[in-house]
């Protein structure tokens, strides 16, 4: 096992790992930019370095500062988390040349997998079933034309180092083309500092449904079966739970079986999520591959009883897996409570937390890094917490996450609480039956309660 790790992120994520580094009895380093001083993950890891200013490409995206931090503090690991430079294959190169070890996939396997228009080649190649589109990036607005007239209309922009929805345009029509792929490659560059975007057909009603694989460096792999994560607004998830409401025994051990070959093709090591979109007629195919630990890790932990961050860092270790295939043993929901307003597109609402007060009892988990007085930075993301809700059925679950949300007071900021818990009684999400469009497409707004 490894003395020290430096965790390269920010957040609740980095606190997440400290946590379950104590637990393993490691030593940790957190870093930090100068507007996360006061952060908790600041607070309690063991050693601290300050890596620049705010911007991430001055602090979090740096990969010298943070390579010298884990010299100085002699870390001998380091723990990406998700975001900044969990799936830069370049930084995890780095980090080898430097004799630090990388928490997470080797150079080459982030490449093939973390880059997602070099995923969907691979995994056509492992026979696992792509949705229709580009076999690679796509440079040019040519070669955009020329793939919108052959898959047809509408069709899906997406940046191939991208993630969390950026660099993502959905294109209705040929008009809409020039403009749609100009601004996807403008975000993807600003975001990811890449500007390379692939595009696939834009597949209809569909369910996001991704499957969660672990495997370590003696040939075990295994699948954790699946979380549904299609309700989302703008591509970014906002409900996550396990198992999905539309899946049948049949189709989640194809999907699984599916994302296992995927990872053997590529001899893929560590923690790992194959996306997939289902459609309406229960067909899936695979999007993408985040070859990191994701912020919905866990639903998969309490739908199953397992912790995934200290099965990553042991398999980073070189240890054997120790997680077995098994069916999940509790209904897990997971919400996203980000500092938007719901009440106007879901609008960034930066500042101070006045009062807080996180909801308990059984079944009920909530990870976050903040606490009263703390003050959301406006140059980062603006998730605050995730409350994690599970039970011996989905309903059970739903009732607990109404609780759990009728317990939490966030006070200071607008948050997405009240769309949440109208999402717990909305009977279009209660029966089980939506797709990602579901907030761009239902009348859930005259739902929301009239005090927002």
């Amino acid at each position: 096992m490894f003395n020290k790790i430096l965790i390269a992120n920010r957040g609740e994520i980095a606190l997440r790992v400290i946590r379950a580094c104590r637990e393993l009895g490691v030593k940790t380093v957190g870093v930090y930019s100068t507007a996360d001083k006061e952060s908790l993950h600041v607070r309690y890891a063991d050693e601290v370095v300050c890596i620049g200013p705010p911007p991430g490409s001055e602090s979090y995206l740096n990969i010298p500062r943070i390579i010298a931090a884990a010299q100085i503090t002699n870390a001998d690991a380091i723990h990406p988390g998700y975001g900044f430079l969990a799936e830069n294959a370049r930084f995890a190169e780095i980090c080898a040349e430097s004799g630090i070890a990388f928490i997470g996939p080797t150079p080459e396997q982030i490449s093939s997998m973390g880059d997602k228009s070099v995923a969907k080649e691979t995994m056509r190649k492992a026979g696992v079933p792509v949705v229709p589109g580009s076999k690679g990036a796509v440079a040019t607005l040519e070669e955009a034309r020329k793939i919108g007239e052959e898959s047809g209309y509408p069709i899906l922009i997406k940046a191939s180092a991208g993630g969390g929805g950026k660099g993502m345009r959905v294109v209705p029509e040929a008009s809409a083309l020039e403009r749609a792929f100009n601004a996807a490659r403008n975000e993807a560059k600003s975001a990811f500092g890449d500007d390379t975007v692939y595009i696939e057909k834009f597949v209809e009603e569909p369910r996001h449904i991704e499957i969660q694989v672990m495997c370590d460096a003696h040939g075990n792999r295994v699948h954790l079966n699946e979380r549904d994560c299609s309700i989302q607004r703008r591509h970014q998830k906002l409900i996550e739970e396990s198992p999905s409401p539309i899946l049948d025994a049949d189709l989640r051990r194809r999907m699984g079986e599916a994302a296992v070959a995927g990872c053997e093709h590529v001899n893929y090591l560590g923690a790992g999520t194959i996306e997939f979109l289902v459609d309406k007629n229960r067909d899936f195919f695979f999007m993408e591959m985040n070859t990191r630990i994701q912020v919905e890790h866990p639903v998969t932990e309490e739908s199953l009883g397992v912790d995934l961050i200290k099965e990553q860092i042991a398999i980073a270790a070189g240890e054997k897996l120790s997680l077995k295939q098994s069916d999940p043993l509790w209904h897990a929901i997971e919400v996203r409570i980000n500092a938007e307003d719901p009440y106007h597109d879901f609008r960034p609402s930066p500042g101070r937390i006045s009062t807080l007060h996180f909801p308990g009892g059984h079944g009920v988990r909530v990870d976050s890094h903040i606490y009263q007085g703390y003050v959301i930075p406006p140059t980062y993301d603006s998730l605050l917490a995730k409350i994690i809700t599970f039970g011996n059925s989905r309903t059970d679950a739903i009732l607990k996450m109404r609780r759990a949300l009728d317990e939490c007071i966030i006070e200071g900021v607008k948050t997405t609480i009240p769309f949440h818990s109208m999402m717990m009684g909305h009977e279009q999400f209660l029966s089980g039956n939506f797709d990602t469009k579901f907030v761009d497409t239902t009348d859930w707004k005259s739902r929301m309660p009239a005090n927002g």
